[in-house]
C-alpha cells in the first residue's frame, strides 16, 4: 500500500515527458513548415536588377568624351565652377461626405488639410548658414518656409467640399517703417478624414544620381576640392558621401512599399542605366534590390536629362492601365540639375512637364549643402511636382515615414482665386507654387496635396498669404472671394464667399496670418540681404522709410547675378547695415511669438542671432 503514490507519480511523469515531446515535435514540424513555406515564397520572389557597373563603366567609355548637357566625364572640370486608398479622395463633393462637423479648433483635427505643391522645406538655406556658408536666393521659399510650421487655417464652418477655403484678415505693422500693411489668408481645408486619407496604388520609379559630385561629404561643397577649399566634419553622417546617405535613403522609401505598389529605378551618370524594371512589389526579392542598391557607387559627369528620360520609358505600358487606381510618380535624388536652364524642345523642364500632363508626376529630393535649389525655381510651374532636401539619413527617414503617403498623392489641380471688390486688390502672394503669382487680382496653384493636421487643428503649411493694397481711402471692407479647381479625375468644382476687411490699427483674425506675416516679412529680409551682399547694390537696403521690401525681382535678374552653374561655397558674411537690420527682425520675432506661441519659431530667432553677430 505505502508503494503506491510512487507508482502513481511515475505514471504521471510518462504521461508528461510523453506530452512534452509531442509538443516539441509539433512546434519543429510548425517550423520546418513555415521555412518551407517561406523558401517558396522567396524563390516565387525574383532579383531583377540589371545594373551591371563593370559594364556601364565600359559603355560610359565608349561613349563620346561629352555627355549631352556638355560635362566633362568625370564631374570636375574646373570651367564648370562658376492605395490602394480606402476612399476615393478625388471623387465629387456630392458622393464625398466625409468630415461633417468644422469648427476654428476642432473641425481639422479630424480632417487633412491642404498644402502646396513645389518647395517642402527650406533646410538648404539653414545649413548653409550653420555650416558657415552664404546662401543663395532660391535656397530660402515662402511655400517652403510655410511648411516648416503649422497654421490656424481659420476654419470655421461645415462642408462637404473636397477644398473648402478659410479667409482671414489682418492689419500689421512694418517693424522696420511702422506702416501699416493689409493681409488676408486663404486656409486650405478639407473634408477628407484623416482616418480615412490613404494613398492609391503606386507606380514609382526613382532616378537617382550617380556622378562624381555625389562622392562629397553632406555638408561640403563638391566644387570646393578644385579651389582648395575644405570643411570640417561635424557628426557621425559627414563621414559619409551623398552617395552612401542617397543608397540609404532609397532603401529607407522601398520599405514604405505596398505589395501592390510597382517599383523600378534609372541610375545616371554620363548616361542612363536602367537598375531594376518596373515590378510589383509583391514578386520583388526586395531584400536583394537593397542590398544591390548598398553597392552602388559614384563616377562619372551628369547627363540628368538622360536619367529622367529612361525612367519616362519605363511608365509607357503604364500609363492606361488601371489609372484610376494607381498613382504614377518619378522620384529625383540628386545634388544639382545642370541641365537646367536649357530653353530648346530638349530641355528637361518639357519633359517634366510634358509627363504631368500624362499623369507623372515629379518629386525632386535635394542632397547635400551643395544642392542647386535654383531647381526649385524651375518646377514651381509643374503640376503635381514637390521638391525636398535632405542633409543626413535620420532626416530622410523622418521624410519618408508618414510624410511618404502625403509626398505622393496630389489632390486638388489647377486652383484659381478671383478677387473682386471695389476697394482692395492683390499686391502680392506668398506660399504658392507658381511663378508669376500675380495676374490683376487672380492668385493661381498648380497642385495642393494633402497636408497633416495636428492635435489642436493646425495644418503643416495650410495656408497661402495674400498682401493687399488699399484701392480708395472711403472703403466699405467687402470683398468677393471665388475659387475654381479639378479633382484628380479632372472634374471642376467652384464656390464663393464674401468676406468683410475689419481696417483697425491692429488686427489679427488668428494666430495663423499673425505667423505667416512674421515668416513671410523673414523671409523677404533674407532675400533683400543674400541680393545686397552679393551686389553690393544700394536698393537692396531695408531702410525705415521703406521697411522690409517685398522680394520683387526678375527670375532671369537674380540668376544673372548669381550665376547657373554648380555651387561653390561662399563664405558667410553680414555687413553692418544688415546686422542693424537682423537686430530689429530678431526682436520683432521674439516680441510676436509671445502671442503667436510657436517653438519652432526659435529657429529662425537663432539664425538671426548668428547673422547679427
Amino acid at each position: 500500500m505505502e508503494k503506491k503514490p510512487i507508482i502513481i507519480s511515475l505514471k504521471y511523469g510518462i504521461i508528461l515527458s510523453l506530452i512534452v515531446i509531442i509538443l516539441i515535435a509539433t512546434i519543429v514540424s510548425i517550423l520546418v513548415i513555415k521555412l518551407n513555406n517561406k523558401s517558396v515564397i522567396n524563390q516565387s520572389k525574383k532579383d531583377d536588377w540589371e545594373y551591371d557597373e563593370k559594364k556601364a563603366y565600359e559603355y560610359s567609355k565608349r561613349s563620346s568624351a561629352y555627355g549631352s548637357n556638355g560635362a566633362v566625364k568625370g564631374g570636375i572640370s574646373p570651367s564648370s565652377i562658376t492605395g490602394s486608398g480606402s476612399i476615393d479622395v478625388g471623387a465629387s463633393s456630392e458622393s464625398s461626405s466625409m468630415g461633417s462637423s468644422f469648427s476654428s479648433k476642432t473641425a481639422n483635427s479630424s480632417t487633412i488639410g491642404f498644402s502646396t505643391g513645389g518647395a517642402k522645406d527650406i533646410n538648404n538655406f539653414r545649413k548653409n548658414i550653420n555650416n558657415g556658408y552664404f546662401p543663395i536666393t532660391t535656397d530660402i521659399t515662402y511655400n517652403g518656409l510655410f511648411y516648416d510650421y503649422t497654421f490656424d487655417t481659420g476654419a470655421k464652418k461645415e462642408s462637404k467640399e473636397l477644398f473648402s477655403p478659410a479667409y482671414s484678415t489682418a492689419v500689421s505693422k512694418d517693424p522696420i517703417s511702422e506702416k501699416n500693411e493689409l493681409y488676408m489668408t486663404v486656409g486650405l481645408n478639407s473634408n477628407i478624414k484623416q482616418s480615412d486619407f490613404a494613398r492609391k496604388k503606386l507606380n514609382l520609379v526613382v532616378v537617382l544620381d550617380i556622378s562624381g559630385s555625389m562622392t562629397s561629404s553632406f555638408n561640403s561643397y563638391y566644387y570646393d576640392q578644385f579651389t582648395g577649399e575644405t570643411k570640417k566634419e561635424k557628426n557621425e553622417d559627414d563621414n559619409k558621401s551623398k552617395m552612401q546617405i542617397a543608397n540609404e535613403s532609397v532603401n529607407v522609401l522601398i520599405d514604405h512599399l505596398k505589395a501592390d505598389d510597382r517599383f523600378g529605378m534609372v541610375l545616371f551618370d554620363d548616361s542612363a542605366y536602367i537598375g531594376k524594371p518596373i515590378s510589383l512589389i509583391a514578386e520583388t526579392d526586395v531584400d536583394a534590390i537593397k542590398n544591390h542598391v548598398l553597392e552602388i557607387n559614384a563616377r562619372g559627369g551628369t547627363n540628368f536629362e538622360a536619367g529622367y528620360t529612361k525612367a519616362t520609358e519605363l511608365f509607357e505600358e503604364y500609363l492606361n492601365v488601371n489609372s484610376y487606381e494607381y498613382e504614377n510618380r518619378i522620384i529625383v535624388i540628386t545634388d544639382a540639375m545642370p541641365n537646367y536652364g536649357r530653353t530648346d524642345d530638349e530641355g528637361l523642364m518639357k519633359y517634366v512637364k510634358e509627363n504631368a500632363e500624362k499623369g507623372v508626376y515629379t518629386s525632386f529630393v535635394g542632397v547635400g549643402v551643395d544642392f542647386n535649389t535654383e531647381l526649385t525655381e524651375a518646377i514651381s510651374n509643374v503640376k503635381g511636382a514637390n521638391y525636398y532636401s535632405v542633409h543626413n539619413s535620420q532626416e530622410f527617414k523622418n521624410r519618408m515615414g508618414e510624410e511618404f503617403e502625403y509626398m505622393v498623392t496630389p489632390l486638388v489641380f489647377d486652383l484659381e482665386l478671383n478677387l473682386k471688390s471695389e476697394d482692395y486688390e492683390i499686391a502680392k502672394v506668398y506660399g504658392s507654387d507658381t511663378a508669376n503669382k500675380e495676374n490683376g487680382n487672380i492668385m493661381r496653384v498648380n497642385t495642393l496635396f494633402p497636408s497633416k493636421t495636428t492635435s489642436n487643428g493646425e495644418v503643416k503649411g495650410g495656408i497661402i498669404l495674400l498682401k493687399l493694397n488699399k484701392k480708395n481711402e472711403k472703403s466699405s471692407g467687402n470683398l468677393n472671394l471665388s475659387v475654381s479647381y479639378k479633382d484628380r479625375n479632372g472634374k471642376e468644382f467652384s464656390n464663393s464667399e464674401d468676406v468683410s476687411f475689419a481696417e483697425q490699427e491692429e488686427h489679427y483674425d488668428n494666430t495663423g496670418i499673425r505667423k505667416a506675416i512674421v515668416l513671410t516679412r523673414y523671409a523677404n529680409a533674407i532675400k533683400n540681404w543674400i541680393m545686397y551682399e552679393r551686389t553690393g547694390e544700394q536698393r537692396f537696403i531695408i531702410v525705415p522709410t521703406i521697411g522690409i521690401m517685398d522680394f520683387n525681382y526678375k527670375e532671369d535678374e537674380v540668376r544673372v547675378m548669381l550665376g547657373r552653374n554648380e555651387r561653390t561655397s561662399v563664405k558667410l558674411s553680414v555687413s553692418d547695415v544688415y546686422k542693424n537690420v537682423f537686430n530689429k527682425i530678431k526682436q520683432y520675432i521674439t516680441n510676436e511669438n509671445e502671442q503667436i506661441k510657436d517653438e519652432n519659431l526659435k529657429q529662425e530667432i537663432e539664425i538671426l542671432e548668428k547673422l547679427s553677430k
